[in-house]
């Protein structure tokens, strides 16, 4: 889920730069708040989230995937303001060359009515890379407190008891690592027989083993049809538009804020006495994490530092490969200009992220530098020969000669990234299991947002078990050896503050499911379910710093 608006590209891009400026105004909001006192951050992502999905519904017609009949787009419409009308007030965050495109946003304290000659955007070109909404028309919603007071509770998801004839009870896991074991023997006809089994008694609107079954039970018929590559790329691009995409993850927000919170307040911290901030984000994707740190920031005692932002990411497939980022920039420029935080924007697409040089990040001096990247770096390829060096090293290598004050690494804690298939699979079988049995508790079994984000892991699913070499794309290790390969790239494990730690774990223990915990393992903090670790951050800084 966390990875699935990258959308890899198998297009040909050109290897030009293309700089665009834009100038906005700038501001101060000065007054300060303690860390219980601050607003969570979470809504403020659910807030910029809730405004993507009401631009995104203007380009339906146009996009991969999107429905092209009025009738359709009415219904999108509809659906889409029921969800930000009533849904918030009831709920709680190829081997091609290096194309790089850089668009420079920067603000200044100067006069709002600019001439065009000092890099003032055009309407047209504002309509051509697709203008965001203004945010004033989403004030009710901004920073509404009661946003997160639910999140992750236990929701009844229960079908109630009928009369009739009991249901059978089928052991799904084992019928599944019966069917890859026999996949793997080349036993086509147990295969055929197994999945006849489990198709009998799984479902998409069943249980959460049930429809865990159904999803690797999909995989596995790719794989035995050697469509999986196919099915993947045909799911990304064709499957879900952008706007159900968004509001599937509008949801997944608001069970793991978390992962936003912990960053956001450490850099708020940190950079506490900075005149200008750069965060270089490996993997921006939306930008939805930093509108709340932007707000926070507009409340510093002082005034704001400028805020400078570095968004990389991989190309959009299509003629428009920078179209993504260069919204999201513009977005956040906006969020900047309401809040009085001077802002520079900085976006880099590169299909391999190992190919980006220093000079490419703009570094700056007497800037305070942070590097994040959450739960994107395993989507890097890992291969290591004697001749070539494992590009996930070579990027935590630019990391550290790029020398920052921190670098926030957030990882999927996934066993599952092994050449071997029944290795890989079993282990990709028992981490969705406890993702599907999180939602079980949690959401709602006809909660239409639920569905959606289990076709999401469905087609990580398809990518893991039916996919192989380049084309597997889901590559996660576990915290424990990105821990060994960051202490071998020269870096040092930073703790992150007590306070911030025992914020967090008191919002755990108040607004969320009794099943979810942070725990803590060396200078790592944890996220579970039930016992088991599916996320990890941690903070790190060049040896030599």
């Amino acid at each position: 889920m966390d990875t699935l608006f990258q959308e890899y590209s198998e297009s040909v891009f050109s290897e030009e730069n293309h700089v665009l400026g834009y100038t906005t105004l700038d501001g101060f909001l000065c007054e300060g708040q303690s860390l219980e006192e601050e607003n969570d951050c979470s809504d403020a992502s659910l807030k910029f989230i809730s405004e993507m999905l009401m631009e995104e519904m203007e380009d339906l017609g146009t996009e991969p995937g999107m429905p092209l009949d009025s009738l359709a787009l009415q219904a999108t419409e509809k659906s889409l303001y029921d969800a930000l009308n009533n849904d918030l007030d009831k709920d709680p965050e190829s081997p091609d060359d290096l194309f790089i495109r850089t668009l420079s946003l920067t603000t200044k304290r100067e006069k709002k009515n600019r001439n065009r000659e000092d890099n003032i955007p055009t309407k047209e070109q504002r309509t051509n890379v697709g203008e965001p909404e203004p945010l004033e028309m989403y004030d009710n919603v901004l920073l509404d407190d009661g946003v997160t007071k639910t999140c992750g509770k236990p929701e009844q998801t229960k079908a109630k008891k009928k009369g009739g004839k009991k249901k059978e009870v089928v052991d799904l896991q084992s019928l599944l690592i019966k069917c890859a074991q026999a996949m793997a023997n080349f036993d086509r006809i147990t295969v055929n027989d197994l999945l006849l089994q489990i198709r009998r008694h799984s479902s998409p609107q069943g249980d959460c083993s049930e429809r865990l079954a159904h999803y690797f039970a999909n995989a596995l018929e790719a794989r035995l049809a050697g469509t999986g590559s196919a099915l993947f790329a045909e799911f990304s691009l064709n499957k879900l538009s952008a706007t159900d995409v968004l509001k599937a993850y509008k949801t997944y927000v608001s069970l793991f804020p978390l992962k936003k919170m912990l960053a956001n307040k450490t850099i708020e911290k940190l950079a506490r006495g900075a005149a200008t901030l750069h965060i270089v984000d490996f993997g921006i994707l939306y930008g939805y994490q930093w509108p709340c740190l932007i707000q926070a920031l507009s409340e510093r005692r002082g005034g704001p530092p400028k805020l400078r932002i570095t968004g990389i990411d991989f190309p959009r497939p299509g003629f428009r490969p920078a179209e993504r980022v260069t919204n999201t920039g513009l977005r956040l420029a906006e969020y900047c200009e309401r809040f009085g935080v001077p802002f520079e924007y900085n976006a880099i697409i590169a299909q391999k992220w190992d190919t980006i040089r220093v000079e490419d990040l703009k570094i700056h001096k007497n800037e305070y530098l942070v590097v994040t990247s959450l739960y994107r770096l395993q989507n890097m390829e890992d291969e290591e020969t004697e001749l070539v060096v494992n590009p996930r090293q070579v990027v935590l290598n630019l990391i550290r000669d790029i020398n920052p004050n921190m670098f926030i690494h957030g990882v999927i804690n996934g066993t599952y990234n092994t050449p071997f298939f029944i290795a890989r699979f079993r282990e990709a079988l028992f981490h969705y299991a406890s993702m599907f049995d999180m939602f079980e508790a949690t959401v709602p079994r006809e909660d239409g947002n639920r569905l959606l984000i289990e076709q999401v892991y469905g087609s990580d699913v398809i990518n893991i078990v039916a996919c192989e070499g380049a084309e597997r794309t889901e590559r996660p290790d576990s915290y424990r050896m990105w821990h060994v390969r960051s202490l071998k790239a020269g870096f040092r494990q930073l703790s992150f503050d007590p306070k911030i730690i025992s914020y967090v774990r008191s919002k755990v223990k108040r607004h969320y499911h009794k099943n979810f915990s942070v725990e803590e393992d060396g200078q790592w903090v944890l996220h579970s379910w039930k016992g088991r670790v599916n996320r990890a951050i941690s903070c790190w800084q060049p040896a030599h710093n």
